[in-house]
């Protein structure tokens, strides 16, 4: 294989510096010793934090495995990996199954065995012979020497300076990395690293460029996920993907199945549909429905702002009159202005029905929402208290207690978020949860561990004085192992009933 036509990933530095190379995409890399610290594991699930530069000597070793098998040129293998979703085995099977070119068109790759069929070195003797040859750049129109103009294999050719702009507007604007097709209409034939690293000139765009593809490595790959932790480019690698949590090096807990915060005891598709309830509008449709009612001919929405139940449609087209109440015209009425005697009817009864319905509905909503929300809210105070106890536990030191003796303190603090994340996600589970003997189990443990954490939150605000100093320090540790204690047995009892099927959910 001609090493001319690889794509070279080994010089690659994320710091932004560009390798010297113009005709090779270099991602450098840099061989770093796994910390022990990096590499994690909480019952009995093993995960890995991983840097940028690991990452791409993953991407790298993908290709090479691939490369030993298929041997075609690392760009290629790039792209035809990509297509398949970094799936090795499932690109070597397409390979081999007796029809590769057909792999190619499908992929929008161009063949890389198709470049023999070039007579390159009868066209240079063609080009000595009639002197310089000129073509015309079918972007900008202008007629320009053929040493200026550049090409893929499917023959179509523009001037470098138009297919600088081209990628540079695809890569910096779209954000697009892997997936850059030709600059010609309607052809699809994806343009490889080393095209795009020869044409680009400007270092930021060739960077981003290479972040592009290594975003897309991660991505694609299901045993890998970015920590969704602002300003962290940390990689996270598992061995197989659970609803487990995961810890960044930056701290950062989520669960790396879903990519969310982590939220024991509920199970990622609950959450996803609770996430997905709150931010639609769902709930304002709720609201509308049971506030309001249509007119029963136009169907248009109108809201009851006066004690009288005569309603008028201030549709300028409809001005249909009926009856709050029933729905029904208002001429059988007759004088009844303030009460009707339709109530008993079929069509009456399921207007009323449907009314409560969705005001039942709206209200056991908000009665979940807001307890999930104050617990939301009391979390992100909580978290304020690490700086009040630092200041408590330098406090304490001066007097004459060791730094060992005060650590009691961030420990009391560090459970108590976590209980406040454990009820708040307790909410999205409970609203979902049918209720059976078992749920009224569960509801019994939320109730214990809330009373226990809001004990605990009340303890930490108090003012620690020499006088009270031993005997708050006993109440805290008292109060944040038995909240510890509750918030395992929540969770078992919640795990247990998943194993054993016995929550039912509804809609």
């Amino acid at each position: 294989m001609d090493s001319d036509e690889e794509i070279m990933y080994d010089d690659y530095d994320d710091s932004g510096n560009e390798s010297s190379g113009d005709d090779d995409v270099e991602f450098a890399m840099v061989e770093e010793p796994n910390n022990p610290k990096d590499r994690q594991e909480l019952d009995e699930y093993p995960y890995e934090v991983l840097t940028t530069e690991q990452i791409l000597q993953h991407m790298n070793e993908c290709m090479k495995e691939v490369n030993i098998v298929v041997e075609m040129p690392s760009t290629v293998i790039r792209m035809l990996l990509n297509h398949f979703r970094w799936d090795k085995e499932k690109l070597m099977e397409r390979y081999y199954d007796g029809d590769p070119e057909k792999l190619f068109t499908e992929a929008h790759v161009a063949s890389p065995f198709a470049k023999a069929a070039v007579p390159a070195k009868v066209a240079k003797k063609d080009q000595r012979r009639a002197g310089p040859s000129v073509e015309e750049c079918e972007i900008c129109l202008s007629t320009l020497p053929s040493s200026v103009m550049s090409g893929l294999e499917c023959g179509h050719r523009f001037c470098v300076s138009c297919w600088a702009e081209y990628l540079t507007t695809k890569i910096m604007s779209e954000g697009i990395g892997q997936t850059i097709s030709c600059a010609a209409h309607n052809c699809e034939i994806l343009i490889d690293d080393a095209t795009v690293m020869k044409l680009v000139p400007d270092a930021k765009v060739r960077l981003k460029y290479q972040h592009l593809i290594t975003n897309s490595f991660v991505e694609c790959n299901r045993l890998l996920r970015w920590c969704p932790s602002p300003d962290c480019s940390s990689v996270l690698r598992v061995q197989h993907v659970e609803s487990r949590p995961v810890t960044c090096r930056c701290g950062h807990t989520f669960c790396f199945a879903c990519g969310n915060n982590w939220h024991e005891p509920v199970r990622c598709t609950l959450l996803r549909k609770w996430i997905k309830k709150c931010d639609d509008d769902s709930e304002t449709s709720n609201w509308i429905a049971a506030n309001t009612k249509e007119c029963p001919k136009c169907k248009a929405t109108i809201e009851k702002d006066g004690g009288c139940n005569h309603m008028v449609c201030k549709n300028s087209h409809c001005k249909t009159e009926f009856c709050w109440v029933c729905l029904g015209p208002w001429e059988p009425h007759g004088t009844s202005w303030y009460n009707c005697n339709r109530y008993d009817e079929d069509e009456a009864r399921a207007a009323r029905d449907a009314q409560e319905r969705s005001r039942a509905a709206l209200q056991r909503y908000l009665f979940y929402c807001n307890r999930y929300m104050n617990h939301m809210q009391s979390l992100r105070l909580e978290h304020k208290h690490y700086a009040t106890v630092k200041e408590k536990m330098e406090e304490m030191q001066q007097h004459n207690m060791s730094w060992i003796e005060v650590q009691f303190l961030k420990k009391a603090v560090d459970i108590l978020c976590q209980c406040r994340q454990t009820l708040m996600y307790t909410y999205v589970f409970a609203y979902y949860l049918k209720k059976n003997n078992q749920s009224v189990i569960f509801e019994d443990n939320q109730r214990d561990l809330e009373t226990a954490t809001e004990k605990l939150s009340e303890y930490l605000e108090r003012d620690i004085t020499q006088e009270n100093l031993v005997d708050i320090k006993q109440k805290v540790q008292d109060k944040y192992r038995y909240c510890d204690s509750r918030r395992r047995v929540l969770a078992e009892h919640v795990y247990e009933g998943y194993d054993k099927e016995w929550w039912e959910y509804n809609d």
